[in-house]
């Protein structure tokens, strides 16, 4: 029988009386401390243009916003529209933290801004395909290649927006396979000390993961990321024939998704209201943790074998990335590299301090594979290599 949890008496109380009084917890971020690279007109606030909201505008109207749609979340190479997609993902995200920011008295446009923008670098074919590129990144370059780390790259450099430092902060620290009991948000001040915190990331096998939001929002959102995929994924585990939802272990969070959501959201709002950080209990703590392993066991491990990516796909993305390179060192104008990526980039007219076909070689190349959706990435390397033996299969509609 399904458990949903509810605020206690004391704190709902204590919300209605504090709205009520229109007392306001002042924990929120404040729109008049937002820092960006430029003091541009364009993004100063108006009174139905917030700050933050210029923020959101500009992630939903970049070009690979619409690319979330064919990323996949887990299950890659189906057939399945019942299946989440990235796009969803990102909604789901948004909501979620959404819900709790409210009932804290949070930045909603600050939280919507991170949540819409935390996933917009992220690799065809999820995280395996982040993992390939990974290793060829590391293999050219020498430079680590980290989802996170690239969707600050794609708002920030590939298209710059002059986002704002602290909806960069929270993509950065986005990183939901890292659960806390407690978020603190550790204050960062200047856009050259968040530079070298970026370019650590490039170098360091870790950091990437450890760095933290700089918000109460950012670590909203951080948590979100985590309620959000945790009973999602067993929904799409089930439809992907790959495990039941009956074949999770019934946690103090529960089970499924409505449960893990709704008695995660109670939790942190209970722990939370008023406070400077945001925090769990120890025993939803230690059962979300539990929880997660429980989906690697049973979901995520067996996800990519059995959509035969390591004898698809990651070859396939090894020879794009090498005929993508030889195309862009030789300055072969007809290739896709400068006709779907260098071109298509160039025709949004924002403010560059240098050509965006000045960048490293290596570092364009691997801008054009994350950029892909998974059905492009297909008919690229079909179009690359029209007579390789590579092939996908996908499991139809009904298929068992």
């Amino acid at each position: 029988m399904p458990k949903f949890e509810v605020l206690s008496n004391e704190l709902t109380l204590q919300i209605e009386q504090d709205r009520l009084a229109g007392r306001n917890l002042s924990t929120g971020f404040s729109d008049r401390d937002v820092i960006r690279r430029r003091n541009l007109s364009k993004d100063l606030a108006t009174v139905w243009r917030p700050t933050f909201v210029h923020d959101i505008d500009k992630i939903l109207h970049c070009p690979y916003y619409n690319r979330y749609t064919d990323k996949t979340q887990v299950f890659s190479l189906y057939k399945n529209d019942d299946l989440t997609r990235r796009s969803l993902h990102v909604q789901l995200v948004s909501r979620i933290s959404r819900t709790i920011g409210k009932a804290l008295d949070l930045n909603l446009d600050l939280i919507e801004a991170i949540a819409l923008g935390h996933d917009i670098g992220h690799t065809p074919f999820a995280h395996t395909g982040e993992t390939y590129l990974n290793e060829l990144s590391l293999s050219y370059t020498g430079r680590f290649f980290r989802h996170n780390i690239h969707s600050v790259r794609v708002l920030d450099g590939i298209f710059p927006y002059n986002i704002s430092l602290q909806v960069l902060n929270g993509i950065a620290a986005h990183n939901g396979e890292i659960e806390c009991e407690e978020y603190y948000p550790r204050p960062i001040n200047s856009f050259e000390d968040f530079d070298r915190m970026i370019e650590r990331c490039y170098t360091d096998p870790v950091y990437a993961s450890e760095i933290m939001p700089c918000t109460l929002e950012g670590s909203v959102v951080r948590l979100s990321d985590i309620i959000a995929y945790l009973g999602k994924d067993r929904q799409d585990a089930a439809r992907a024939h790959i495990a039941d939802e009956g074949a999770f272990a019934n946690e103090d969070i529960g089970s499924i998704n409505a449960e893990i959501i709704n008695n995660l959201v109670v939790n942190v709002i209970e722990n939370s209201y008023g406070k400077p950080y945001i925090k769990l209990d120890t025993t939803h703590f230690q059962s979300l943790r539990r929880a997660r392993l429980d989906n690697y066991k049973k979901i995520y491990n067996s996800a990519a074998a059995d959509a035969k990516l390591d004898t698809t796909v990651k070859p396939m993305m090894a020879e794009m990335y090498g005929q993508l390179l030889d195309d862009l060192r030789a300055g072969n104008r007809s290739s896709p590299v400068f006709t779907h990526h260098i071109d298509y980039i160039n025709s949004a007219h924002y403010h560059r301090e240098r050509p965006y076909e000045a960048a490293d070689p290596n570092q364009i190349v691997i801008d054009y594979i994350a950029s892909m959706t998974d059905d492009y990435f297909i008919e690229l390397h079909g179009h690359l290599f029209p007579n390789s033996n590579l092939k996908v299969e996908y499991k139809g509609y009904f298929d068992d």
